[in-house]
């Protein structure tokens, strides 16, 4: 259903977006969709924060947990599934809410030109991956030079996919994101950012997911996954990390810091790339904030919303009506 208003919820891990998106499914009549490259894999509810039955509070959920995690996926398989379970959630009369901090993901899903278009050649990724980081990023700079200052170095994933989009169409990545931004978008989308004014309260809630984690049995679900080092799943923060520790190539205790490290530069790059697109409105939390707070607020932009009137009634109708009950932000 093109052209169709819908929701999204995007920010940082461990902001608390899943909680909101939850919070104004219920006041708004909506269905939350995910937007995460691996909350889409089972078995790995826990270091994925797949949101449970009970913090999903009976208020239907997809894009979760569908796929075994040996399976590849890519966003260009998740935009026709998603453009196919929104136009389901819309002609049910509900209002679809993407929820997740794949950025990428949401992106290609709303654009009309997008890379989602563009196939994947398997031979060439297979050799592409055996190339270094260095390799990658010298051809890169030789014919998308724009799309190369965009790219970390590390971030292997973007630059084997940059380079693979040039060789097959001869056309750089960054050449079609302009043709992307210049179509209209698929679907209307009034986007909410979610940040921290203290960026310290942040990482101190991304280090209490990790303990929680721990906690909750993490390491003894990455035991059980037996997960193939090139897999894409096995990439996913935590996987690695307690995957070295399970080889005995280092100790519980770093392998934990080190995910909590790795979380916290996740979420720097989330905010980075967010922060570039301006239809997304940020938010700033606070330590004291609850998921009611931020609901109502949230609640009172949309329902002024004017050029948004699908939604902005929705929540017209709703607002004055909001519950006080308070629930601690997660």
């Amino acid at each position: 259903m093109q052209n169709a208003q819908i929701l999204a919820v995007v920010g940082p891990t461990a902001s608390g977006k899943s909680a909101l998106a939850v919070a104004l499914a219920k006041r708004l009549g909506g269905e939350v969709l995910s937007c995460d490259s691996m909350q889409i894999y089972m078995g790995m509810p826990i270091g994925t924060a797949q949101p449970t039955e009970i913090e999903m509070e009976n208020i239907p959920h997809h894009l979760l947990h569908f796929l075994p995690p040996d399976i590849p996926f890519s966003c260009a398989d998740y935009v026709p599934l998603a453009r196919k379970t929104a136009d389901a959630v819309l002609q049910r009369g509900n209002l679809p809410i993407f929820c997740g901090g794949t950025g990428l993901y949401l992106d290609s899903m709303l654009r009309q030109c997008d890379l989602a278009q563009i196939p994947t050649d398997e031979a060439l990724r297979t050799h592409l991956m055996q190339c270094s980081s260095e390799e990658l990023m010298a051809e890169l700079r030789e014919v998308d030079a724009r799309e190369a200052e965009k790219i970390h170095p590390n971030n292997r994933k973007r630059l084997v996919r940059a380079v693979e989009i040039y060789r097959l169409t001869k056309i750089p990545k960054s050449e079609w994101d302009a043709r992307s931004q210049a179509e209209p978008p698929y679907y209307r989308a009034l986007v909410v950012g979610l940040d921290y004014a203290d960026r310290q309260v942040l990482y101190c809630r991304i280090d209490q997911r990790v303990d929680r984690m721990m906690e909750a049995g993490l390491l003894e679900e990455v035991r059980a996954l037996h997960l193939p080092e090139n897999s894409t799943a096995a990439q996913a923060i935590g996987y690695k990390e307690l995957a070295a520790y399970l080889r005995g190539e280092t100790t519980l205790s770093d392998a934990c810091a080190l995910i909590k490290q790795r979380s916290r530069n996740y979420a720097k790059r989330q905010l980075t790339w967010f922060s570039h697109h301006k239809e997304v409105h940020f938010f700033s939390l606070s330590e004291q904030d609850t998921v009611t707070t931020v609901c109502n607020r949230v609640m009172r932009w949309l329902s002024e919303q004017t050029d948004f009137p699908a939604i902005a009634s929705r929540a017209q109708a709703v607002f004055a009506n909001s519950s006080s009950q308070s629930t601690t932000f997660q």
